[in-house]
């Protein structure tokens, strides 16, 4: 009915605590003063009946001797589904709860809970003022935001595991996976609106028409959609977080979005988005929408920020179409379900051949300190099975690409071309065999090629009455004459590590590509802003002015420059390292 209060309660700083609540005084309808009862049995006693308190009590409902009160007429409300609490609330808390609604209703208070473990210091120790181990949350609420904090707590261990609370993983986290979730949304805005994209939910793409890295992708995040509902249904939410964290870091940024760069860069055909691109920026959407669904639980206010950064300027029309996207808040949308027909397994697997011979070959380069501008001629790869051949031909152009090598060939290892070499692991046989190490491992350091090839294969080999498996052995190939060899399970690659004068030549304009980029950002230049390179040539490396004649519709078409001009002199130019030359270069804008 109304208030009466000797204190300005719509000041945001006044504490509704005891003592300052007993300042208002509430009015009844009939106008009786109404007081806070300053009587209670205990603070957990009284805060056991939240369950029911929160929506007060329906008596007519209670009059009926209705079995479950709370149930139909309050939407599920009551037995709660979940509850979370400390670890040292067991015995206070958990049992109060339980104690009232079995007195009440004769029911359960809650359904399952949650029972939070401790916060330890980075070493481990318990936190105490005493020994000056003690983290103030809010000055780290306050540096970090909440969500960083929420996100760091529940994907380091699950709630009921006690947390080793260490400030540089807060940093980590915000680096890591909040600085690349930014960055992902920040590129698709920024291209999505130089192109004019407005997603239109009536008008989208069709599945058989998305490219290879678009169908994949949508794939990963049906799988994802499926592992996320999974864990927060069984109240799992640390798999949940990392499964969140790897989509976003390994394979949206890291592999989908840096594979796709130049779809987005494209520019415009005759002023219209192509059905590639378009395709491009709705995939890219897609995800980003979904993963602002899937982390709201654990990260409520970014989650809100990413779904409004994404929607606000449709939903008029969302609404309209009845659309998920009509709701105003991410957290009022329902969550998203996953649907089977856009599930690929096999892609999936294709994708993930792909991520490891990427890796592997990256390794390689590593080692032989070849840097990925510079092309390589040739891969091999040593055929696992027929399924492995086919599923690695279908993503072959990707591999290609990322890895900067002009081929791919398939050899069996009966070939004699690899050397393949094997020894026991060590760390897990000793807890197997025991006493028996030594038997178990000279019977793995006698397998011929053939064993050690079925072995790869077949994943598992049974010799001398031992039961052998892939995981019992380490095994490793010795490089070849030219040729540089890496490993990871049963995938083995060779990468041709030789670079020619031609190889290297497309590796010196390649260089030279990153350096115009990188000046045209350090001149402040935008994404489509026309350019004129000069490149002085006298004095130059003759062998660096060749490369870039060579390939210069190459470097004008990748650096959006009208043209490449050679000159003997280049006033105001900008001194150009290449590693083992330098270079006077002048760019400006045309």
């Amino acid at each position: 009915a109304g208030f009466k209060s000797k204190v300005n309660i719509s000041d945001s700083n006044f504490d509704l605590h005891r003592p300052f609540v007993d300042e208002i005084i509430l009015v009844s309808k009939s106008g009786q003063p109404m007081y806070r009862e300053p009587d209670l049995i205990d603070v957990w006693f009284d805060s056991g009946a939240m369950p029911y308190a929160q929506w007060g009590l329906d008596q007519e409902k209670l009059k009926k001797n209705d079995p479950q009160p709370f149930r139909s007429g309050w939407q599920g409300a009551f037995p709660a589904d979940y509850i979370a609490e400390g670890v040292d609330q067991t015995r206070g808390w958990f049992f109060t709860l339980h104690a009232i609604a079995a007195l009440l209703f004769d029911s359960v208070a809650f359904k399952n809970v949650i029972s939070n473990g401790l916060v330890l210091d980075k070493e481990g120790n318990k936190m105490s003022k005493r020994k000056g181990n003690v983290v103030d949350p809010f000055s780290t609420i306050e540096k970090f935001g909440p969500d960083v904090v929420r996100w760091y707590m529940i994907e380091n261990a699950p709630p009921w595991d006690n947390l080793k609370f260490d400030m540089n993983g807060l940093a980590e986290t915000q680096r890591r996976f909040f600085g690349t979730l930014m960055n992902t949304y920040s590129f698709f805005a920024l291209y999505a609106n130089i192109d004019g994209f407005v997603k239109d939910e009536s008008n989208v793409v069709p599945l058989n028409k998305l490219s290879t890295l678009d169908r994949w992708i949508i794939s990963k995040l049906q799988s994802l959609i499926i592992e996320v509902t999974a864990a927060y249904e069984a109240y799992e939410p640390t798999p949940a977080a990392r499964a969140i964290q790897d989509f976003v870091n390994d394979h949206l940024s890291n592999w989908y979005v840096r594979l796709n760069r130049k779809r987005f860069w494209q520019p415009l055909t005759r002023g219209e988005l192509s059905e590639d691109k378009k395709a491009a920026y709705e995939t890219l959407y897609e995800c980003l929408m979904v993963v602002s669904q899937l982390m709201a639980p654990i990260t409520p206010f970014y989650a809100e920020h990413l779904y409004k950064s994404l929607s606000d300027n449709i939903r008029d029309k969302a609404k309209k179409l009845g659309s998920p996207l009509r709701f105003e808040s991410v957290h009022h949308t329902t969550l998203v379900r996953p649907e089977s027909n856009r599930v690929d397994s096999s892609l999936e697997q294709s994708m993930a051949y792909a991520q490891t011979i990427c890796s592997l070959t990256h390794s390689i380069r590593k080692n032989s300190k070849i840097k990925v501008r510079t092309p390589l001629q040739k891969i091999l790869l040593p055929v696992l099975d027929d399924r492995f051949a086919t599923l690695v031909k279908g993503v072959e152009d990707i591999i290609k690409s990322e890895v900067n090598v002009k081929s791919i060939e398939y050899i069996d290892d009966a070939s004699g071309l690899l050397v393949k070499k094997v020894k026991p692991n060590f760390a897990k046989l000793g807890k197997q065999y025991g006493a028996r190490m030594k038997e178990v491992s000279a019977v793995i350091q006698s397998l011929t090629k053939e064993e050690i090839g079925q072995l790869e294969k077949k994943g598992a080999l049974n010799k001398s009455g031992f039961d052998l498996v892939l995981e019992d052995v380490l095994i490793s190939s010795e490089d070849i004459p030219g040729w540089s060899v890496a490993n990871d399970g049963a995938i083995t690659v060779a990468l041709d590590i030789q670079v020619t004068d031609d190889l290297k030549q497309e590796g010196v304009a390649r260089d030279f590509v990153n350096r115009i980029q990188n000046l045209r950002k350090d001149l402040g230049f935008e994404v489509l802003d026309k350019i004129v390179i000069e490149v002085e040539n006298k004095g130059a490396d003759e062998q660096a002015i060749r490369a870039l004649g060579t390939f210069k519709g190459y470097i004008t078409g990748e650096t959006q420059a009208l043209r490449m001009d050679f000159k003997d002199e280049v006033a105001d130019g900008t001194k150009v390292d290449m590693d083992e030359f330098t270079l006077n270069v002048r760019v400006t804008r045309e």
